[in-house]
């Protein structure tokens, strides 16, 4: 109702300038008929003008509802790309790497390594399948 009234307002006021600017000039209903187009025109400026502000002040902050309904506005917006925590494991293998040294020096790190217990001709079996796909 508030953006409505405004735009009323709006084109009142130039209804208003427009006849008594034109009345002196100008027949009764000539007047009338450019006040008219006049309210017409400011209405539409008005509407312009609030939209123009609108998208460049961004949307409006709603009211503090409860939480389910903030969500439920925000879904969508916000893009969270965390990654699980493996931080236990890589502490666990530099405590157990600094626990073996025995004095003060520098030993670089030695993970354990990854070996396959596939027998070759299964791994080559795998390999031709996915590249028929």
């Amino acid at each position: 109702m508030g953006k409505l009234r405004f735009y009323l307002i709006t084109g009142i006021a130039g209804f208003v300038f427009t006849f008594i600017f034109s009345i002196r000039n100008n027949l009764w209903m000539t007047s009338m008929y450019r006040a008219l187009i006049a309210c017409a025109i400011w209405l539409l400026l008005a509407f312009l003008l609030n939209w123009m502000f609108a998208a460049i002040t961004g949307p409006r902050a709603t009211v503090q509802g409860d939480a389910d309904t903030q969500r439920e506005q925000n879904r969508g917006t916000v893009l969270d790309l965390s990654t699980p925590d493996e931080d236990r494991e890589l502490m666990d293998l530099i405590h157990s790497e600094s626990s073996s040294k025995e004095n003060g020096d520098f030993v670089p790190l030695n993970p354990p390594k990854l070996v396959s217990t596939k027998e070759p001709e299964e791994l080559a079996k795998a390999v031709r399948h996915l590249t028929e796909e």
